[in-house]
């Protein structure tokens, strides 16, 4: 869920950004600093990753204040933080400057966010914090659902960039899913049309990433649980390497 440097982007190819929150999920299970997902980023860098992503959320439930500012020191890769609509966290993010900034839906009984931003229906909400943000120099991201008033409200309220999320199309099978894929194809294209780089994540696996991959309007993808479960069999670098063969070999 992130907005990464234009400048990253290779020809041709996709920007790949990995998502860090469940290396802290791990480490807060037990308490102390182990794994430290410190020790996550500087690897994702070091295997070619475009970027960093991390979810500061309201209970904390895995990044914590403290890791954004070490994250950024540890790495030159751009960090991503995710966050929700509220003056805390809008707080937050104007004290540490990150290169962006994902505007997410976010609700304290859910496991994983469960869906997109409804930009069109809190866009009164949303303007104050896009404009503090976007005046900060952060590059804002917003986090919604494939759906054409979505892309609407991102044009209205002048955000640069738009993470479709992928989450319907990853849970999906048969025709559904191939219905899924048309849709975030379509907005994909509609976003571009309208000066808004796409950007998608959520859900994304091997076995499903490809066909996202190969959407040629997106910029980037952002994935991370699944890379992190994948990395207690095989490691981090293994993990993320093969997911960047998956995407380059889509393109």
């Amino acid at each position: 869920m992130s907005a990464l440097a234009p400048g990253r982007l290779r020809p041709n190819s996709l920007r790949l950004g990995v998502n860090i929150d469940h290396v802290a999920t791990i480490r807060n299970a037990r308490g102390g600093d182990h794994p430290d997902p410190v020790r996550a980023a500087e690897i994702v860098a070091s295997v070619g990753g475009d970027g960093i992503t991390a979810h500061l959320r309201e209970d904390r439930r895995h990044i914590r204040d403290e890791d954004l500012a070490r994250i950024q020191a540890a790495t030159s890769l751009p960090l991503n933080l995710e966050m929700a609509a509220t003056d805390e966290m809008l707080a937050i993010a104007l004290k540490h400057r990150p290169h962006a900034a994902c505007i997410v839906p976010e609700r304290r009984e859910e496991r994983t966010t469960e869906g997109g931003l409804d930009a069109a229906g809190q866009h009164n909400r949303l303007a104050p914090i896009v404009a503090r943000l976007s005046d900060a120099g952060i590059r804002v991201s917003l986090f919604i659902a494939p759906e054409a008033r979505q892309i609407e409200a991102a044009m209205k309220l002048g955000a640069p960039v738009v993470e479709l999320h992928t989450g319907e199309y990853a849970h999906a099978t048969g025709e559904a899913r191939a219905v899924e894929l048309k849709r975030i194809a379509d907005m994909a294209a509609l976003a571009a049309r309208n000066g808004i780089e796409p950007h998608a994540g959520h859900g994304l696996t091997y076995d499903n990433v490809q066909a996202i991959a190969a959407i040629p309007q997106l910029a980037e993808l952002n994935i991370g649980h699944y890379l992190i479960g994948e990395a207690i069999f095989t490691g981090l670098e293994a993990a993320v390497r093969r997911m960047r063969e998956l995407m380059d070999e889509a393109r």
